[in-house]
């Protein structure tokens, strides 16, 4: 399970110190300062504690005629533009409500799917890891993700379908995975790693 920051009691000895520090807060709200993760780090970490399988894994079980759902966890755009026939389409960022009963977001489909062997995909393999993990928690015991995600999918020629069905091009496949980081986006070369306060260097 991941390490998550947990509260802190009275008994702790640096409890005190930060009840006069920040007495306008409740007990309940004082929790422990965990340290500044970058998102690789954050893959990295959970990537170990999933499945994952390969494009061409997923051909071998395709062809030996396994039984397997796709689950599409990329956003609306992302979707319509191309995925794989038939995947079912559900943002990563609806995903808890999606996989259980009584929400506007229930996927009838996914919740009664707790037993079937689950891919998950994304553009690169990278919010897939996030996804599995959060399955794998609320009840998912045959859940992959798929490693390199829909841009290794389409480098290994398999197909993938537009918005109408049709079949799309592995060329412009590989036009539209292709990374597209504007220049704005780039860190300056010139901006400084913010340092860690003393709080949040103590990892408590």
């Amino acid at each position: 399970m991941p390490e998550l920051a947990q509260p802190l009691l009275p008994a702790d000895p640096i409890y005190g110190l930060l009840r006069r520090q920040s007495s306008y807060l409740p007990a309940f709200a004082i929790c422990r300062t965990m340290k500044r993760v970058t998102y690789k780090n954050l893959v990295a970490k959970i990537a170990p504690r999933i499945n994952e399988c390969f494009p061409w894994d997923v051909a071998e079980k395709m062809t030996a005629g396994e039984d397997l759902l796709f689950l599409d966890v990329r956003e609306n755009q992302e979707y319509d533009t191309m995925h794989i026939e038939h995947s079912l389409h559900v943002p990563r960022g609806i995903l808890e409500t999606a996989v259980e009963w009584d929400h506007e977001e229930t996927e009838p489909e996914l919740v009664r799917a707790r037993d079937r062997r689950i891919i998950v995909v994304c553009r690169s393999g990278s919010r897939s890891v996030f996804a599995t993990f959060t399955l794998m928690q609320m009840g998912y015991g045959k859940v992959t993700s798929l490693k390199t995600g829909l841009r290794g999918w389409n480098e290994y020629d398999l197909p993938l379908v537009d918005i109408e069905g049709n079949r799309v091009d592995p060329e412009v496949g590989d036009k539209y995975f292709a990374n597209k980081l504007l220049d704005y986006q780039r860190k300056p070369e010139n901006l400084a790693e913010q340092p860690l306060r003393p709080s949040q260097e103590q990892n408590i």
